[in-house]
């Protein structure tokens, strides 16, 4: 499926005759693919796996400021937790144990933590440096990835057009060896010109093949650092950008003064020495107080599985209370005193001989019990505010800030010398341009000078005035210095594309 999405991207740009055919006649047909400069930009940016590689670190940068923010707020943390606990024996000391029911229980708590220092208070700024930077980096990834593709491009440009060199090639030595055949079967040469026109013809047809060759490679690794396969056949594949010469206005000094803007690699550099300056600061901070506030709320359940126990054991104590109850009366009676409680068992929720709960405190106990797990029974609320003020901590904080220092130290340098080598790279570029503009003009003079030797060796073969070897000579020239021409044009296009790389922003 992604390869007939490729498809689809680059047949956008295919001549006006194809527009309203399928893409899959187009495949079957054979069409030229045309592929412009910018779409293959526009194709890099969407699929080459080392750009979409700094794209990823957008993301964590962005949240890095949110948690710096979120840092600021109370954090707050729920928790709940439920329980069991079997049934056995407890002990009252002195030998005395009793058996206990097994028992659920459950729990909720929710807390508040706040806490304030100087570290917190610088963490947003830090980390907007830091996001910044960041951007940079992939700013600085996509001007690196600019220039790789407009150098490959051009690269494939000029290996297509050093076929066309081959191609010229391979027909003026078709044109030598039927002039060699025409002048051997009148005899005016030997059969020792044909065989030479024949060697020489088989040399540019391999040549040719050779530069066809080359021309599909840089195709290929043009896709490959686009991040796409072939969508058709390589050869169906067709560069339609075409880039004039002209010579080069720009000065070095604006082109210094853009780098120092523009540069990508300094502006994040920058960045980072700001976040390093921040991290100085809040080292700085440490030795200030910090605050924290805390609070509170939690609630729990517990009941027992075995009601049966339960109400046996508050059985057991209304009857021994009842029993205190009849005691106190007696002896109240026997005194003649006041205060007696006419019915021991129902004061103690006992039925009449005090054989058995009464109903309703039956129901009471069983309602109390039937807690699990959400009736909770509320803690009381609490909260703490503190205010902190490290006096001595084994001089951690001024290590911390030394080496924070350290790393400011470090970042100012780091600049420098980036600054530096972005002048001296800016500099050698525009030298380099200049150069090659200049190389341009000698090649296209040597190139003029070879076809006229070709001219003249041609016309002295033709009456026998010169020799095979002297017209071979004289095109193997013509095809060095067509395919030197080539090669100055081009590596003319690379310097602007290296000079742009430099600065850090399209100059044309």
């Amino acid at each position: 499926m992604n390869r007939w999405c490729r498809l689809l991207a680059l047949a956008c740009v295919l001549p006006a005759r194809a527009s309203g055919q399928d893409s899959t006649a187009v495949l079957s047909q054979g069409v030229p693919v045309s592929l412009s400069l910018d779409e293959a930009l526009r194709q890099a940016r969407a699929h080459s796996p080392t750009y979409r590689q700094a794209l990823n670190n957008a993301a964590p940068a962005r949240w890095g400021v949110r948690n710096a923010y979120g840092s600021l707020l109370p954090s707050v943390t729920a928790s709940t937790d439920v329980g069991y606990t079997g049934s056995g024996q407890s002990s009252l000391g002195g030998g005395l144990t009793f058996s206990t029911s097994p028992f659920l229980t459950s729990g909720y708590s929710l807390g508040l933590d706040w806490q304030l220092s100087g570290r917190a208070l610088m963490a947003p700024a830090q980390q907007k440096a830091l996001q910044r930077a960041t951007d940079e980096d992939i700013s600085g990834a996509g001007v690196t990835l600019t220039s790789e593709i407009s150098t490959q491009y051009l690269n494939t440009l000029q290996a297509s057009a050093q076929v066309q060199v081959a191609r010229q090639q391979v027909k003026r030595n078709e044109d030598f060896l039927a002039l060699a055949r025409a002048r051997h079967q009148v005899g005016q040469a030997t059969l020792l010109d044909v065989r030479q026109a024949e060697v020489t013809k088989a040399g540019s047809d391999v040549a040719l093949l050779r530069a066809v060759q080359a021309e599909n490679e840089a195709k290929l690794d043009l896709l490959r650092r686009m991040g796409v396969e072939p969508p058709v056949a390589i050869e169906q594949i067709v560069l339609s950008d075409s880039f004039p010469v002209s010579a080069p206005t720009v000065k070095l000094d604006s082109l210094l003064a853009l780098a120092e803007q523009h540069n990508p690699l300094l502006r994040s550099l920058r960045a980072r020495e700001h976040a390093a300056d921040l991290d100085v600061r809040a080292a700085k901070s440490d030795f200030l107080p910090s605050l924290s506030f805390r609070a509170g709320w939690s609630g729990f359940t517990q009941q027992y599985t075995n009601e049966g126990l339960l109400l046996q054991q508050t059985l057991t104590d209304a009857q021994g209370k009842a029993a205190d109850c009849q005691f106190d009366n007696s002896v109240k009676s026997a005194l003649s005193l006041g205060g007696q409680v006419p019915n021991c068992y129902a004061s103690n929720g006992l039925v009449d001989g005090g054989s058995a709960l009464l109903d309703p405190v039956s129901q009471q106990i069983r309602n109390q019990n039937d807690v699990f797990p959400f009736r909770y029974t509320g803690q009381p609320f609490g909260a703490n505010l503190s205010l902190s003020l490290p006096i001595f901590t084994g001089f951690s904080r001024s290590l911390r800030l030394s080496q924070a220092r350290a790393q400011q130290e470090d970042a100012d340098e780091d600049i420098r010398a980036r600054r530096l080598a972005v002048r001296s790279d800016v500099q050698a570029r525009y030298l380099a341009l200049h150069t090659a503009y200049q190389a341009i003009g000698v090649q296209a003079s040597s190139r003029d000078a070879a076809r006229d030797q070709l001219r003249l060796a041609q016309e002295r073969y033709r009456v026998g005035a010169g020799s095979a070897l002297e017209l071979s000579d004289a095109q193997n020239s013509v095809q060095k210095a067509e395919g030197d021409y080539i090669t100055a044009v081009y590596d003319y296009h690379k310097a602007i594309a290296a000079l742009e790389a430099a600065v850090g922003g399209p100059l044309r």
